[in-house]
């Protein structure tokens, strides 16, 4: 693993392991449930599945790129992130108004109510934590 751009405070130091790990958990745990959902109940909420196994994707993407903590890591991370906040907001609220277009829940259904809101509050601590680790003039 390359050490982070100069003048950057490392995204996988300090609390940024705790995310890290939260972002591996949320990885392994959106994955086999979307890859178990798919496999056995496809036909049963072929949206929500996917939209599972999307989240289960960025997850991936955003424990890889935040542990790596380079300079193009650090991009593809703050990308990654957006696109999850982007998404848990989206599924979030439509979740809520047309709960006939989700008939089995997401990870981002209900803001992530099923995982405690988790899922609605990690983007933030991690658009936060790259904001914060962010690179700074010498």
């Amino acid at each position: 693993m390359s050490d982070p751009a100069p003048g950057t405070r490392s995204t996988r130091a300090g609390p940024g392991k705790v995310l890290v790990a939260v972002y591996g958990v949320f990885a392994l745990a959106a994955c086999a449930r979307a890859g178990v959902q798919i496999a056995t109940r496809y036909d049963e909420a072929p949206l929500a599945y996917l939209l599972s196994a999307l989240a289960g994707a960025i997850y991936v993407v955003a424990t890889i790129t935040l542990a790596r903590g380079t300079r193009t890591s650090r991009r593809v991370a703050t990308v990654a992130i957006l696109v999850e906040l982007v998404g848990v907001l989206t599924v979030g609220l439509l979740s809520i108004l047309d709960r006939a277009a989700f008939p089995r829940a997401t990870v981002w259904s209900d803001f992530g109510s099923g995982y405690g809101f988790v899922p609605l509050v990690l983007p933030i601590l991690g658009l936060w934590w790259l904001w914060a680790t962010r690179p700074r003039p010498a």
